[in-house]
C-alpha cells in the first residue's frame, strides 16, 4: 500500500525522498504511517519495479539530491490501484486484540493504559487544531486544485477516527474506573 501512496504523490509531480516524506507528515499520516526508512526504501523498489526514476541534482551549496519521477508504467500501475473494484474495510488490529485479552493485566495497569491512550490522541488533535491540514497549501503544486477535496476527505476521515478513538479510550477508563469502584465496595 504505501508504494501506491508514494506513487500517487509522485503523479502530481517529481519530488525528493525528503519532500515525499515531508508529504506525507504533512497529509497522509492522518490515515497511514511510514517511517522514513520506508518511504526509501520503498522508493528503491519502485525503481527496481521501473516505476519511479530518479536524477541526480548536483547543488555546489548543498549535498547532492535525487529528484524521483514517475514513470509511465508506474502511473499504469497506480491507475491500475486505483481501479481496482471493491473496497477494503477490513479491521485487523493490535489495539483490539490486546484490548480483548487485557482481562489479564490488573484493573488499575488498565485505567492508565486508556488514560495514556486517550491524553495520546488528545494531544495529536490538539496538534490538528493548532496546524490544520495542508490541503490548500499542496493543492497549489498540482495542475487540478479540486482533487485536492479527496485529501480534504480523508485528512477529516483520520481526525474524525482520532475522535472516536479517544472517545471510546475514555469510555473505557471510565467503566474500568467504576469497576474498580465496584469492587472496593464489596
Amino acid at each position: 500500500m504505501l508504494k501506491h501512496g508514494i506513487l500517487g504523490l509522485l503523479n502530481y509531480g517529481s519530488m525528493t525522498g525528503y519532500e515525499i516524506n515531508r508529504t506525507f507528515r504533512d497529509s497522509l499520516h492522518y490515515f497511514w504511517h511510514a517511517q522514513t526508512s520506508q518511504v526509501y526504501r520503498e522508493l528503491q523498489t519502485l525503481k527496481k519495479n521501473g516505476w519511479a526514476t530518479d536524477e541526480v541534482i548536483e547543488q555546489s551549496d548543498r549535498p547532492d539530491k535525487k529528484l524521483f519521477s514517475i514513470t509511465e508504467s508506474g502511473r499504469e500501475e497506480f491507475m491500475r490501484w486505483l481501479s481496482e473494484e471493491g473496497f477494503d474495510a477490513e479491521l485487523r488490529s493490535p489495539l483490539l486484540m490486546k484490548t480483548f485479552f487485557r482481562g489479564e493485566l490488573p484493573t488499575d495497569e488498565n485505567v492508565v493504559y486508556f488514560a495514556k491512550m486517550s491524553a495520546m490522541l488528545s494531544a495529536f488533535l490538539n496538534g490538528f487544531q493548532s496546524e490544520p491540514p495542508k490541503v490548500a497549501q499542496y493543492a497549489e503544486m498540482i495542475s487540478d486544485p479540486r482533487k485536492a477535496l479527496y485529501w480534504k476527505m480523508t485528512a477529516e476521515f483520520g481526525v474524525m477516527y482520532a475522535e472516536m478513538m479517544r472517545n471510546w479510550a475514555e469510555k473505557c477508563k471510565k467503566e474500568l474506573e467504576d469497576l474498580k469502584h465496584e469492587d472496593s465496595i464489596d
